[in-house]
């Protein structure tokens, strides 16, 4: 990028991010979410460090809150309350070694000390000869809001300081001396319980109020109440991570040992870390784990754990050198739309597709998202050239969630949905929000529907993936599904990357799936409408595929879960020629196996949907089981569904569950219940 075109993206970036940090900071309120904001902070910071003489002193990078509100006193810092530099990678925290070590030799192979950062809102405690003196908010860094009240009514804040627990070392008689007579401070974090969100959320539906975003919005707008007892009746939670006061600590690791004497709160995950390779361990565990956890986190602070070193390393900016916070893989990050194109599917839909300059979010590196149909668009007023906040949770494809307009170059370009297919050129028909090229023989939906055939929902043909079908296309060694089981080893030798072996394998795979459940089979097809659930519900209802073939409209109407539109598409498919001729090929290839009628599961008229990955089974695995049990399991959440089951990194349908009140289970109770 020119120095130019880097000035003005520096100028716009600080704008928008000042805007939602003012939101987020001082009226409690976002427009974007954390992520989002995350990664518009991280591009300026690294925008700044690449071109340093532009970085000026009221740079968001330079600073650490928002004004304190009006309505509170202020309270001004004794030491300031600063930020943490995030960082996302293990390269970056590398950098952040190296750099401490150029600064005070010997650093790269000091001892850390890793705790979880906490999702709520920061909190200074003054304690004056052991009395609970005051409690502010972060503010500005330099000067918070007076909440003292509003923390004398959080449980876990102690209204005075005695030694409750073991103290670490052979000082405990400095400290009890300073907890008579001196200053103490105590930082930490106020939070609140997933369950205690989940409880608030549910009565202010109930009461027919506004729900809050996330628990850390519940938890700083409850301590900026005017009102204690309100906040009182939120039953919030305090974690302490700092302590301001010589009490002969030497490690930062021994605070914490000193607070919890004290009767605080620390992060019971916390600990000591000897290297990088230990660091990065930790954080990927504690990564794994955090949907489990009672408390959002959306990180580790990473610490130099001797204060001695940490002080001396200084502050730069708006943060202390000696930490940073390490952030999970977030599920949402801002990147720029480079171009957009469409796509088309085996049941002809046309799919307008974002070229994305690659992002990282959830841990993956994302290139391209769905906008999904022409209506969409127009609803994001999505361009060429925008900067968007892209979202991935759990197993989703990524898309648009939002268009940061303010960023929008005066380059962008509008984007129009074509009139033909792209592929073969007929013309395309509106069905619904979607474009659909209806011609049955286009090469995209052909070759589509040979990818869907052989995908694991469908035959599961093991390494029978979309460049090895390109390539037996192109080749001519195929015309249609039914030629896959044809292939013989010498057909498939020739092709490149392929040798004796490899080609024995593939042949072997593809053989090994000619005994086909009845569900896989029909599902293979490419049915417009037939997902598994459908097909399943064929499947059970008639028994075999011949009954289904003969079946008529009103037969069809009558299956449970089945209306006209499927009904019409099924009968349809049958009905059609080319089809039939397919069908008949196909089925000298392979033999069905039909479904058993079984007794009535004990799951039986229960929806379940998933979200987010099991670590006990995969999805298809739990699938499978909630139907043995005669429960359904359905891909998308709506008021007919009784239980959606919240694995790790759940994904959009566990916020559309939370906003119509289905209810929610977490991988224990569900397994409780198969």
């Amino acid at each position: 990028m020119e120095r130019s075109e880097a000035e003005k993206r520096i100028t716009k970036l600080r704008e928008v991010i000042n805007h939602h940090r003012y939101l987020y900071h001082v009226l409690d309120r976002q427009e974007i979410s954390d992520a989002a904001l995350d990664s518009l902070k991280h591009e300026l910071k690294i925008l700044e460090d690449k071109f340093p003489d532009l970085a000026t002193p009221d740079s968001p990078t330079q600073r650490v809150g928002g004004r304190a509100l009006k309505e509170f006193k202020k309270i001004r810092h004794r030491v300031p309350m600063l930020s943490l530099e995030d960082v996302f990678s293990a390269e970056e925290v590398e950098g952040w070694i190296s750099r401490n070590s150029k600064i005070e030799p010997g650093a790269e192979s000091a001892g850390l000390f890793a705790e979880l950062k906490f999702d709520g809102l920061a909190l200074s405690l003054t304690y004056k000869n052991g009395i609970l003196e005051s409690a502010a908010t972060r503010g500005d860094g330099r000067v918070g809001e007076d909440v003292t009240q509003n923390a004398k009514t959080i449980e876990a804040i102690p209204l005075s300081l005695e030694v409750r627990g073991r103290l670490p070392g052979s000082f405990e008689k400095k400290i009890a001396g300073a907890v008579r007579r001196g200053l103490i401070e105590v930082r930490g974090e106020v939070i609140i319980a997933k369950k205690n969100f989940e409880k608030i959320n549910s009565a202010q539906a109930k009461a027919g109020k506004q729900t809050f975003a996330n628990p850390r919005n519940l938890a700083a707008g409850s301590v900026r109440q005017l009102d204690p007892a309100v906040t009182k009746e939120r039953r919030l939670d305090f974690h302490a991570y700092g302590l301001l006061a010589d009490l002969g600590q030497k490690k930062h690791s021994e605070e914490h040992e000193i607070l919890n004497a004290f009767g605080f709160k620390t992060d019971s995950k916390a600990r000591e870390i000897k290297n990088l390779k230990e660091l990065l361990s930790f954080h990927e565990k504690i990564s794994r784990e955090r949907q489990g956890l009672d408390f959002e986190a959306d990180g580790i602070v990473v610490s130099i754990n001797e204060n001695g070193l940490f002080g001396r390393l200084g502050v730069v900016g708006k943060a202390p050198r000696g930490s940073i916070a390490f952030k999970f893989a977030p599920k949402e990050a801002t990147t720029i739309i480079e171009d957009i194109f469409v796509q088309v599917g085996r049941t002809g839909a046309i799919t307008p597709v974002a070229k994305l300059k690659p992002v990282l979010i959830a841990g993956v590196t994302v290139s391209r998202a769905t906008l999904h149909n022409e209506d969409e668009i127009k609803r994001l007023d999505v361009r060429i050239g925008d900067t968007v906040v892209v979202g991935r949770a759990g197993d989703v494809i990524p898309d648009i969630k939002k268009v940061i307009k303010e960023l929008r170059p005066k380059s962008s370009k509008e984007f129009r949905m074509p009139k033909s297919c792209p592929v073969c050129g007929h013309v395309l028909r509106k069905d619904g929000v979607i474009l659909r090229c209806i011609n049955p023989k286009c090469q995209a939906r052909h070759r589509e529907s040979l990818y869907h055939f052989a995908s694991r929902q469908a035959f599961d043909i093991d390494g029978l993936g979309s460049k090895i079908i390109d390539a037996l296309l192109d080749n001519g060694l195929i015309r249609d599904a039914a030629d896959f089981f044809e292939l013989k080893e010498g057909d498939i030798q020739p092709l490149e990357r392929f040798g004796e072996k490899s080609a024995q394998n593939l042949v072997e795979a593809i053989q090994a799936r000619k005994k086909i459940d009845l569900q896989r089979f029909l599902l293979g097809l490419g049915i417009l409408h037939v997902g598994e659930e459908t097909a399943a519900d064929l499947s059970e209802s008639f028994g075999s595929i011949e009954k289904i073939r003969r079946a008529g409209l009103e037969e069809l109407k009558a299956v449970p879960n089945i209306g006209e539109v499927v009904a019409k598409s099924v009968y349809g498919w049958f009905g059609e020629e080319r089809n039939a001729e397919f069908l008949g090929k196909l089925l000298k290839q392979v033999e069905i196996k039909n479904p058993a009628k079984k007794p009535a599961g004990k799951l039986k008229g229960k929806t379940f949907v998933l979200t987010g990955s099991l670590s006990s089974m995969s999805r298809d695995e739990a699938k499978s089981r909630v139907r043995a049990l005669g429960g359904k399991a359905s891909e998308s959440v709506s008021r007919e569904t009784d239980f959606v089951v919240a694995g790790d990194e759940p994904g959009s349908k566990y916020e559309k569950a939370k906003k119509l009140g289905v209810k929610m289970i977490d991988e224990k109770e569900f397994l409780k219940m198969l």
